[in-house]
């Protein structure tokens, strides 16, 4: 699990390797990852937008950002939490994510929440050892 923590949000990830949905003729590597955000702070915040920058091994970036997440804006009070499942497609067998989230506070302050960087690894990555 990867974790951070902005201004007392604290969000942790899990990747998973999804096989039966990769396919390495493809080639098309398949990731879920579970995004826990914990609310540690002492005011209400809105998770408005999501800001995504996805790198592979050969260092090819993609950036997805947009409103929400899996459709929702949810609204986390002190000492609640929100956890959704996400997924992302590779063409190679391994990459990195990392983001932020854009959340309001109860009286319309915007700020960033860190999203920490974490690694996606399958078993079908080639790797040396010298």
């Amino acid at each position: 699990m990867y974790e951070s923590v902005t201004r007392g949000i604290r969000v942790s990830v899990s990747p998973r390797f999804l096989e039966d949905q990769s396919d390495p003729e493809e080639p098309r590597y398949v990731w879920a990852y579970t995004v826990r955000i914990n609310n540690e702070s002492d005011t209400p915040v809105r998770l408005r937008t999501r800001y995504w920058r996805i790198t592979d091994s050969r260092g090819q970036t993609d950036i997805v950002a947009g409103d929400g997440v899996v459709g929702e804006q949810p609204m986390i009070r002190p000492g609640e939490g929100f956890e959704y499942t996400s997924g992302a497609p590779l063409a190679t067998p391994s990459g990195l994510m990392v983001g932020a989230y854009g959340m309001e506070a109860d009286g319309g302050e915007t700020f960033d929440v860190d999203i920490p960087a974490f690694s996606l690894d399958s078993p079908h990555e080639m790797r040396q050892v010298h």
